[in-house]
């Protein structure tokens, strides 16, 4: 075929396909080929026609219990930590400044430490505690914050209580180390969670006139472990061991592992409720080596649940954020499961707060309107710190060395 017929070919092809894609002609290859592809074409919903999905609640704000298992209590007392987390740690970085003073230019670059939120004005937080802090201007010309001469007097108060409490706090290391795997625990997650447990701030300093309890080893990377130097078996029996000499049945009836037995061992009333009595004994000491034991049997989780509890019950107000006990996580062999663990156990543990930070609580240790039964020394102070805090004018019946 000669090259001058395929040219002719080529344009009688090209003009037959234009013809056809301009003709009017309603029934054309066009216009049929059209009408049949917009009908596989996805037209978009007009915005007032379209469903509105439903948002997703934030880990932030969505609370860890669901109606109508949520205390009111509880979860106040955990607001109340939020209402005075700027007073709390602004009192802690404040007591470890020389002469208990900062720059108030400083301050405002320091919203982590002293619990503001971020791009707000520290002022305003200052502000809100009147009795507590004060701002000045320093004869070098400069604004600075500090503690008022009341809040001055709370402090040697609370000294004292520190002074008095000190045997009781030094027990209190000597049974985290002995329910640590390897009785020792680096001594900054101590430091780091030492609020929870009316440790003083200086118990680093304090340790040394306890060489009898304590040792602190400098590791290789320069980290400071304090290890268990004596055993002590009188402090190696936990709350829930004295707790059920007194109330067995109240013990029994506080935990729940249920296993799966079948009906293939055609066990009679008595017999099956002896079983489930076997799985329900929560009596695994946490000063055991929990380490031995076999990760997901039901005895390694009776230790787990009962480690909890005696730290809880160490505590001064009887709970703890999570934050607190994943802290200890490797000393005290557990697991990633412990949220699901502590929520199978609603009739002794309540979990307050989100998703994003929650809260364990020991129910026992409070009354119906969540008042705690007894009160840390400690405690009370707080309380009373709280009251002043809250104060925009002293009262004049109001004395600093009130209890």
């Amino acid at each position: 075929m000669s090259l001058l017929h395929l040219l002719r070919t080529k344009s009688t092809t090209i003009s037959s396909i234009t013809k056809t894609l301009t003709s009017p002609n309603p029934n054309s290859t066009f216009s049929q080929f059209r009408q049949l592809s917009t009908s596989f074409l996805v037209t978009k919903t007009p915005k007032k026609f379209r469903k509105k999905r439903k948002k997703q609640e934030s880990p932030r704000t969505k609370l860890v219990q669901t109606q109508p298992n949520i205390n009111p209590h509880f979860e106040n007392i955990l607001l109340n930590d939020t209402h005075f987390r700027f007073l709390t740690k602004t009192k802690e970085f404040l007591f470890k400044q020389p002469h208990h003073v900062l720059r108030l230019d400083d301050a405002g670059k320091l919203h982590q430490q002293l619990g503001f939120p971020r791009g707000r004005k520290v002022v305003k937080s200052l502000q809100r505690h009147p009795k507590i802090f004060e701002i000045y201007r320093h004869s070098d010309g400069k604004m600075w914050i500090g503690f008022t001469d009341f809040m001055e007097q709370l402090l040697i108060q609370e000294s004292c209580i520190m002074d008095e409490m000190e045997s009781d706090r030094v027990n209190v290391v000597r049974k985290l180390l002995m329910m640590s795997k390897d009785k020792r625990i680096p001594l900054s997650k101590i430091y780091h969670n030492r609020l929870l447990f009316g440790i003083p701030e200086d118990f680093r300093d304090r340790l040394r006139k306890y060489e009898d309890f304590f040792k602190v080893v400098v590791e290789e990377d320069g980290k400071r472990v304090v290890e268990l130097v004596n055993w002590d078996p009188t402090l190696a029996v936990s709350a829930l061991e004295k707790e059920y000499m007194v109330d067995e049945d109240k013990v029994k009836k506080a935990f729940k592992f249920p296993i799966k037995h079948g009906k293939a061992l055609d066990l009679d009333e008595r017999d099956e409720r002896k079983l489930n009595l076997l799985y329900t004994l929560p009596l695994v000491s946490p000063y055991s080596d929990g380490s031995k034991l076999n990760l997901w049997t039901v005895e390694a989780e009776k230790f787990r649940v009962g480690l909890i509890h005696e730290f809880l019950s160490l505590t001064l107000e009887k709970r703890a954020y999570i934050h607190n006990i994943v802290e200890f996580k490797e000393e005290f062999c557990l697991t990633k499961h412990t949220y699901q663990m502590l929520l199978k156990q609603p009739r002794t543990f309540y979990l307050a707060g989100t998703e994003m930070n929650w809260s364990v609580f020991l129910k026992d240790a409070y009354v119906e309107n969540g008042v705690l039964l007894n009160k840390d020394p400690q405690v009370l102070f707080n309380e009373k710190l709280y009251r002043y805090a809250d104060m925009k004018v002293l009262e004049p019946s109001n004395d600093v060395y009130e209890t």
